[in-house]
């Protein structure tokens, strides 16, 4: 890999550093969509329980090079500067909410699209679903959702939302089972910033995921059962 000119090293440096002057207002964003969620009366039955946190400068910086090197590698502009980095990177801010089985997706999808809506939240794009199942694939399809096939074998619903429409701050909202999180944290510790070239690892992580699905649909037949 060719070294970064200065002035690319440069703008990256720049645009770490206006997120990191405005770390705190990102810190308010998730906290306060944090609450709001928990404070829904419809979303509060489904909720097992809500996380937040905000991207450490330092991942930030290396994504933003991963950015850059692809960009030089195809040959592309690499257009993210202190003045539109928060247009271009929308996980800056991140709220996790966890439920317990996936048939509660039909009750918490719906119901979150109306909630921004009352809100006065902005969806900055469509939401995105990822599985590799095929069940909960036909699930979630059936909600309208645009479905993304996942090779690192894991599900979950992706919403990306402002606070209102002249706000350039995103927030990223996941949705996901509690099963499905375990494999998302054991995920994050081995493969975040960078992926593990650990071909041992890549495979455990995949078997990890077949298992938590496994998870994840055992709690939706024990919940069957129990209604019926």
């Amino acid at each position: 890999m060719a070294p970064l000119p200065q002035n690319i090293l440069t703008q990256i440096d720049e645009a770490v550093a206006h997120y990191t002057a405005k770390l705190s207002v990102f810190e308010a964003d998730a906290e306060n969509l944090r609450t709001r969620l928990l404070g829904d009366a419809v979303l509060k039955k489904s909720i097992h329980s809500v996380k937040w946190r905000v991207k450490e400068p330092s991942h930030l910086h290396d994504k933003l090079v991963r950015r850059a090197v692809k960009a030089a590698e195809e040959n592309v502009v690499f257009a993210v500067t202190k003045d539109n980095v928060f247009d271009s990177i929308h996980d800056l801010a991140g709220v996790r909410l966890l439920h317990l089985h996936m048939k509660q997706v039909e009750t918490i999808h719906p119901r979150l699209v109306q909630f921004f809506t009352e809100e006065g939240y902005i969806q900055h794009e469509p939401p995105e679903a990822k599985t590799w199942d095929l069940e909960y694939e036909k699930l979630l399809t059936g909600l309208g959702l645009s479905v993304k096939r996942d090779e690192s074998l894991y599900t979950s619903i992706h919403y990306k939302v402002r606070q209102n429409s002249t706000n350039p701050r995103t927030c990223e909202l996941q949705v996901r089972t509690l099963a499905e999180e375990v494999w998302g944290e054991v995920s994050h510790t081995i493969n975040y910033p960078h992926p593990t070239e650990s071909v041992a690892c890549k495979e455990q992580l995949k078997a990890l995921a077949r298992f938590v699905s496994g998870c994840s649909r055992l709690v939706d037949s024990i919940v069957a059962s129990h209604e019926d």
